[in-house]
């Protein structure tokens, strides 16, 4: 008799940015015979001793998750990571500080990258454990972008048609200066005039110059996009303006702006794929919804009015790259009437498409990014690593270790600015009903062509256990 499959623990943090992609995999890795948890990522890790010896599927591995990885390591869950932010990155010096801690990745077993990009710039890393080993896998976001899943957003596409009409999608991405809470800036603000500011949570693992440099830039280019927005509504009055703000960010300035004007409108509602198959073109400024766009099929510009190369072609290359750059605003008009009047789609050429295939791994193969990282849990399955013995000390230490956990978290929970705090963990994750939860995964089950009967419940309001009924 086969032996029982580990759970798999599948964090979610951004809410319409990774739940659809993590419930594909799920739904990939039932079919082989795994459980998985999913949803909210502190709920999950807050309980992490309720679940037997599991694989965690963790989204980074920065030194907020090295708290996290020693904890979990007591429980004998095996860690094995991607990192959400890896396809547009920061130039690697910076990155490394950021995104990776020496300590912290100890605690990994294996990594999954986006693409080779994404695995040359781990091999970089002066304190990559050389055992780890680097699978080239793609990840479960870009399975969404393939065309044969863009049914899986019918119904949300009938419904943005039929209330949106013809729109031009504005996606933001000014979470550095315009962030959910000013703490969660670059810099925090300023009590006194003249006082020099400290570093906001943005800022990990950046030099004050470098910080001081990305912030003047972004609030630049911010200023561009609230000057851009009721401009775009002047001079194309046949369509609507849709503004989709970072999933961290405020939204209050879009808000006022769209007070102002009759054919603004402001939602961050649902995952952007239906949004960009459903606009008549994308405008963004570095931003990985450009990848997404030119993907897709569904032309975008990158408006360019403020110009530092120092950050532009050190952080946001690939998505300007694979869009149509435009430097001032009588351009960027130009190029979208021709959008519009549909003489000009996504950029062409070779470059292009190179690029892409460097970036993400196989979109034009026949296999999903989901049933190649399975392919990996099959085999780490097959050689489960259980260093920890169910003794009554260890037993002992996983109580003490959990309550410390929890305490912690819960003073977290308090701090001014804190990623904890159940506000912005709200605007983060709010949660799904069970029902649309289980409506999704069938949907999932349909494309797929997996007639296996699945059950779907709830371990809290905000995580659900997916099983071979």
């Amino acid at each position: 008799m086969a032996a029982l499959k580990p759970l798999l623990l599948i964090p979610v943090e951004n809410q319409v940015r990774e739940l659809d992609p993590k419930l594909l995999l799920a739904c990939v890795a039932a079919k082989r015979g795994f459980s998985s948890v999913i949803g909210s990522r502190r709920e999950m890790e807050m309980r992490i001793d309720a679940f037997p010896s599991s694989i965690y599927l963790s989204k980074s591995m920065t030194v907020r998750s090295l708290l996290f990885f020693l904890v979990a390591r007591r429980f004998a869950v095996n860690i094995i990571t991607w990192d959400e932010e890896a396809l547009v990155h920061l130039p690697p010096e910076i990155y490394f500080t950021r995104r990776l801690h020496p300590a912290a990745i100890r605690y990994v077993t294996h990594l999954f990258a986006w693409g080779e990009e994404n695995a040359e710039l781990w091999r970089q890393y002066p304190h990559l454990p050389p055992e780890i080993p680097i699978h080239v896998t793609g990840n479960p976001r870009s399975d969404m972008l393939r065309p044969e899943l863009n049914a899986y957003y019918a119904d949300e596409i009938d419904g943005i048609r039929r209330e949106f009409g013809d729109f031009i999608l504005v996606n933001t991405n000014f979470n550095h200066v315009n962030a959910f809470g000013p703490d969660m800036n670059l810099f925090k603000p300023t009590k006194t005039p003249g006082q020099t500011p400290k570093f906001g949570r943005a800022a990990r693992g950046m030099s004050r110059e470098y910080a001081e440099g990305l912030r003047d830039h972004k609030q630049a280019v911010f200023e561009d996009f609230k000057r851009l927005i009721p401009e775009l509504e002047k001079r194309f009055p046949d369509h609507l303006i849709v503004v989709r703000p970072h999933p961290t960010e405020r939204h209050d300035a879009y808000q006022q702006i769209a007070a102002r004007c009759r054919r603004v409108r402001v939602t961050n509602q649902g995952n952007v794929v239906p949004w960009l198959l459903c606009a008549k073109a994308l405008i963004h400024n570095g931003c990985t919804t450009g990848v997404e766009a030119f993907v897709l099929r569904v032309p975008a510009v990158s408006y360019r009015a403020t110009v530092n190369d120092a950050y532009d072609a050190g952080f946001y290359r690939l998505p300007n790259a694979l869009s149509h750059q435009c430097f001032t605003l009588d351009e960027l008009c130009g190029t979208l009437r021709r959008i519009l009047e549909e003489s000009l789609g996504p950029p062409e050429g070779d470059g292009c498409r190179e690029l892409v295939r460097h970036h993400l791994a196989e979109m034009d193969g026949k296999r999903l990014a989901c049933e190649r990282m399975v392919d990996v849990l099959e085999r780490i399955a097959a050689d489960p690593v259980n260093p920890f013995a169910r003794t009554w000390i260890h037993r002992a230490d996983r109580w003490i270790v959990r309550r410390g956990l929890n305490l912690l978290r819960q003073v977290k929970s308090r701090l001014p600015g804190s990623h904890n705090r159940p506000e912005f963990q709200r605007h983060r994750y709010p949660g799904l009903p069970l029902d649309e939860v289980r409506s999704r995964i069938a949907r999932f089950q349909r494309l797929l062509g997996h007639d296996i009967p699945l059950a779907v419940e709830p371990v809290t309001a905000t995580i659900y256990r997916l099983r071979v009924a």
